[in-house]
């Protein structure tokens, strides 16, 4: 499909499931074609789940991985913000759902948001809490917002453990030019608090948070643009020596192994910009060096991206659009991490080996 600028529609559906949610990205059918049934038939190598990029469960927008006490959390889209947990990075297990029940200040600003179909989260533990921004929006309109719900535990089997709505943070109408999704939330060193969201339209937004709050510093407080191209989205901001790294993804999403979506880099010695890519390229002029995009292997379209340091080591999180061991569903993603001499991060993708079909670790 053709992209219509300002009136682009998207779809984001987790396979096996309900449809769980619609944002500004051209509508996929929910028929599988038949080349993508062949390509997910192949066979390809079966690795042990720890050196698998893939972690084999169901997951598309992941957000940030956080720990609470033994146990680390991710959040992904789908009804209500539902979420794993595990104790090793390997294996996952379903935790709950923030919510239940629609916070009430959603049919107010986001009226044709229906059955709790929410999308792209992110989380960061701040003090003595974790805030969780989440995306709420309408079929191909910029009537969107990003919500933030508080609990002073991710472990629901403690007695504290309450998911708390805040309201929104942003949001945005038709006529804005950016849309307000795809929440990313970042602690700098001096304490300060950092917002990165948006999806196509006049590209990706930057906004600094009270950090008492987890909200805007003030209803007119300064919008930053940091970086813009005809399909941009899901924007994920980190820091590494005396750079801050700008991650964005180019290209179409949730259309299983024929989505293109990649993960674009580029990087500022000044939070608020201008991001360069390796070739000097400001990200706001269609610049941004690829990062990660689909292998030779079974993974399809890198998206979300995300950084962990856990267990001794520095890790890259995203989901891939398609697993074609699974069916092509899309799939949590943990992947070790570096930095090469020139101070550019790199992921280690192990998932890229193919197997004739008679191989016994074919499946």
């Amino acid at each position: 499909m053709t992209r219509i600028r300002g009136t682009l529609l998207f779809q984001r559906i987790l396979f096996g499931a309900t449809l769980i949610g619609v944002l500004a990205h051209p509508a996929p059918s929910k028929a599988q074609p038949d080349s993508a049934k062949s390509s997910s038939q192949k066979a390809f190598a079966v690795l042990p789940l720890e050196q698998s990029a893939s972690r084999s469960v169901i997951a598309r927008d992941p957000s940030s991985i956080v720990q609470c006490k033994d146990e680390y959390w991710v959040f992904y889209t789908g009804r209500g913000v539902p979420s794993y947990h595990s104790k090793d990075l390997v294996k996952w297990e379903r935790g709950p759902a923030v919510f239940n029940a629609a916070p009430e200040w959603i049919a107010k600003i986001v009226p044709e948001n229906r059955n709790l179909q929410y999308w792209a989260p992110d989380i960061i533990k701040l003090g003595d809490r974790y805030l969780l921004y989440y995306s709420v929006s309408s079929f191909g309109k910029m009537t969107s917002a990003i919500g933030l719900a508080t609990n002073p535990t991710l472990d629901p089997k403690d007695p504290a453990y309450h998911w708390t709505d805040q309201g929104f943070v942003v949001r945005t109408q038709d006529g804005d030019g950016h849309n307000a999704i795809d929440p990313s939330v970042f602690h700098d060193r001096d304490g300060s608090l950092w917002f990165t969201y948006g999806s196509y339209w006049s590209g990706i937004k930057l906004l600094q948070l009270d950090p008492q709050t987890g909200k805007r510093m003030a209803p007119d407080s300064k919008l930053y643009s940091l970086a813009y191209n005809e399909s941009i989205e899901a924007s994920y901001l980190c820091r590494h020596d005396d750079y801050y790294y700008l991650f964005v993804n180019w290209g179409s999403c949730c259309q299983g192994p024929k989505s293109t979506y990649n993960i674009r880099i580029g990087r500022s010695k000044a939070i608020t910009g201008p991001y360069l890519d390796k070739a000097g390229l400001d990200m706001l002029q269609r610049g941004g060096s690829q990062f990660l995009a689909t292998t030779n292997g079974p993974l399809i379209g890198p998206g979300h991206a995300g950084t962990l340091t856990a267990q001794g080591k520095t890790w890259f999180t995203s989901d891939f659009e398609g697993d074609l061991r699974m069916d092509g569903k899309a799939t949590l993603a943990i992947m070790p991490l570096h930095w090469n001499a020139d101070g550019w991060p790199e992921a280690t993708v192990n998932d890229v080996k193919s197997v004739p079909a008679t191989d016994s670790a074919a499946k």
